[in-house]
């Protein structure tokens, strides 16, 4: 699989740094006064700083009887992967937006997710698939 890039507006590069770095766990790469580099699971995910935006409706698509932030950004781990984040955030006191869960049990694309957004409000899912290779299954 090639590495992706994805870059997210944040105010604050410190509570970035904070975040994606010491509660996420993501080594940092290069960065200006203005951005940072994380890596992602081998992802290269950007967080731009820019002014606060002023507070608009966070728009929800509802799946399995949640209501999931739209947009949102993420990856796709291994199981044992997954289970270890979940953990890590959960000692960290992260507040979820939905609680690590399983969702589609029994179906072709049974997955654990969970979404929580970062210090600026970017949402972000981490999920792995029950059978790896299920990943784009009907």
């Amino acid at each position: 699989m090639q590495p992706f890039h994805v870059a997210v507006a944040v105010h604050d590069l410190d509570a970035a740094r904070d975040f994606y770095g010491r509660i996420l766990g993501c080594p940092e790469g290069r960065s200006a006064a203005q951005w940072v580099d994380f890596n992602l699971y081998g992802h290269q995910f950007v967080c731009h700083q820019v002014p606060a935006a002023a507070a608009t409706a966070e728009p929800t698509n509802p799946v399995d009887g949640h209501a999931v932030p739209v947009p949102h950004y993420g990856v796709v781990l291994t199981w044992p992967e997954w289970e270890a984040l979940a953990e890590r955030l959960r000692a960290a006191g992260v507040d979820f937006v939905i609680e690590p869960t399983v969702r589609f049990a029994g179906q072709p694309g049974e997955q654990a997710t969970m979404f929580l957004r970062d210090p600026s409000g970017n949402a972000l899912e981490f999920k792995a698939m029950r059978d790896e290779s299920k990943l784009f299954a009907r």
